[in-house]
């Protein structure tokens, strides 16, 4: 047993790579897909540290080249559920128990092995399985995940750090225990960063997890779990299994050990979970934490001062980067009339510089959406569009024969309340309503009452009136508010991330308050001078 009141590196964030043409990094990161391109490989699930196949596989490819195989995972079912949870169950005693540095350790280790060796798998993996550009990825894949794991493990040692007062004679301590069960990781495919904090922020803080990612993003959570590995995470603390989302329900939802979701998904999805537990809540030990973020229906909302190069450029990054497959992607925009067409110019000549293709090719900004479902909700949106008479200001062409390929769409609506307005699409369509100027406040708070959603939002004026009186209307509608600037890119340690309304429990990933959702918090106080006698002095 070592003692010592230890201090971890200082946590900083993770330098972006830029990929220039024929930089040693892009020609690294190149090769890296070739070979990745080049071998189609055997993905099985993770269970209690053992590689489990299953035999019944199924096929993994390149959103934009479905017709290329990158390889086949084991696909699970109930019982190998049953059998993570039984492995996480035995390794929480003996994972809670190890000294907080040594967890720290493990992340920390993670952290440096993916600035490094793994930096060009995970990019390289992310790239290939859910079609980003290399700067997507590297902003995900490489630079969110090693902040979420440096960071963490500085939150961590804040909260240890969180102690209370003690009067003369008493000693007063807090400890952080780890939740009395297991903790269930439901992570999406659209960015691999969080699928490898959602099950790893709840494990830094001594749980043990069962994790299932989405099947799109099976891919690359094979590497991620190839590098917890690597970096010394003992075996059974977090299990990755392939099943679908109502058989891990089943399971799970009925556990008595059940005791948290970390999840990021849906909306509906999240509804459905909460209304499981809370169908199920007499058959747990004690009461679940429920941490969840999920969807979105961003804004921009430009006053009439704003700068028109700002908000365009707002526009078209915060909307079509990643084919706005981001939670936080600009998805809904208000335009004061006396700007609009010099906006519309400003965009469009954005539109018609970018290239749509083939993550191989990095001269690319956009690649396909994710899978066949996804683009056919997508193009059947903008077909109604068209049926409606809404203005297809810019794009709304598509394509699926090689890969799930959809223009940047630009619809202009008539109408405020039109359904591309106010229902999440989540894909590379931009909804527009110009406004009058004299009507700036009366959009306030149109915006702020036309969506069930409060993930993200920005505001461009060069106003100041105008900018203070947009914070003060929307202060409840984005759990990250943006100015002069797009509702999209979040950085660990500096904007910690989450909604609320219908976006989520707003419990901030990558910062403390998340954290603290995954301790059970337990108050000791030893009386240094303990009472002899009952009476006290007002008896005489």
């Amino acid at each position: 047993m070592s003692y010592g009141i230890f201090t971890p590196p200082h946590a900083r964030n993770e330098a972006v790579r830029s990929y220039a043409p024929g930089s040693s990094e892009s020609l690294a990161l190149q090769q890296k897909i070739q070979e990745f391109r080049s071998q189609s490989i055997d993905i099985p699930m993770f269970i209690g540290g053992k590689e489990v196949r299953t035999g019944k596989t199924r096929r993994l490819a390149p959103p934009h080249d479905h017709a290329h195989t990158l390889g086949y995972y084991h696909e699970g079912d109930a019982s190998h559920v049953t059998q993570a949870i039984v492995a996480a169950l035995k390794a929480r005693n003996e994972w809670e128990r190890l000294p907080w540095e040594q967890r720290a350790g493990v992340f920390l280790r993670m952290a440096e092995l993916l600035a490094g060796p793994y930096r060009d798998i995970l990019n390289a993996s992310t790239m290939l399985g859910q079609s980003k550009n290399p700067f997507q990825a590297e902003i995900d894949s490489a630079c969110e995940l090693i902040d979420f794991f440096r960071f963490n493990v500085q939150y961590m040692t804040e909260i240890y750090r969180q102690q209370p007062k003690s009067s003369p004679g008493t000693w007063n301590r807090l400890e952080y225990r780890a939740l009395e069960g297991f903790v269930f990781a439901l992570t999406p495919f659209n960015f691999t960063s969080i699928a490898g904090n959602l099950p790893t922020a709840p494990a830094l803080m001594g749980n043990t997890v069962v994790w299932k990612p989405s099947n799109t993003q099976i891919y690359s959570a094979y590497w991620l779990m190839q590098l917890f590995r690597e970096a010394g995470l003992p075996d059974g603390v977090i299990n990755l299994v392939y099943v679908s989302g109502p058989v891990a329900g089943d399971v799970i939802f009925r556990h008595p050990d059940f005791t948290g979701i970390h999840f990021t998904g849906s909306t509906v999805v999240f509804q459905d979970i909460w209304k499981s537990i809370g169908n199920n809540i007499q058959y747990y030990k004690s009461y679940p934490r429920i941490v969840g973020e999920t969807g979105g229906k961003d804004f921009v909302l430009a006053h009439r001062s704003a700068r028109v190069d700002v908000l365009a450029t707002a526009l078209s990054r915060g909307a079509f980067e990643y084919q706005g497959q981001k939670c936080s992607a600009a998805s809904r925009a208000y335009i004061p009339e006396s700007i609009w067409p010099v906006v519309k110019d400003r965009i469009l000549a954005d539109l018609a510089d970018m290239k749509m293709g083939g993550v191989e090719d990095f001269t690319n900004f956009i690649n396909a959406v994710i899978d066949e479902k996804s683009f056919d909700k997508l193009t059947a949106q903008i077909e109604q569009a068209r049926q409606d008479g809404q203005e297809i200001v810019a794009g709304g062409g598509y394509d699926k024969s090689k890969g799930y390929f959809i223009e940047p769409t630009i619809i202009r609506a008539n109408d405020p309340k039109y359904v591309t307005l106010c229902e999440e699409l989540f894909g590379p369509i931009l909804t527009v309503y110009v406004y009058p100027d004299n009507q700036y406040e009366e959009i306030l708070e149109l915006c702020d009452q036309t969506s069930p959603y409060a993930l993200t939002g920005a505001v461009i004026a060069q106003d100041r009136y105008a900018l203070d009186l947009a914070t003060e209307r929307l202060r409840h509608s984005a759990g990250n508010f943006y100015i002069n600037d797009k509702p999209t890119g979040a950085v660990v340690g500096q904007q910690p991330f989450g909604g609320a309304r219908g976006s989520g429990t707003n419990d901030k990933a990558g910062f403390s308050l998340n954290l603290l959702r995954w301790v059970s918090v337990r108050t000791i106080k030893e009386n240094l001078v303990p009472p002899v006698s009952y009476r006290y002095p007002f008896q005489g």
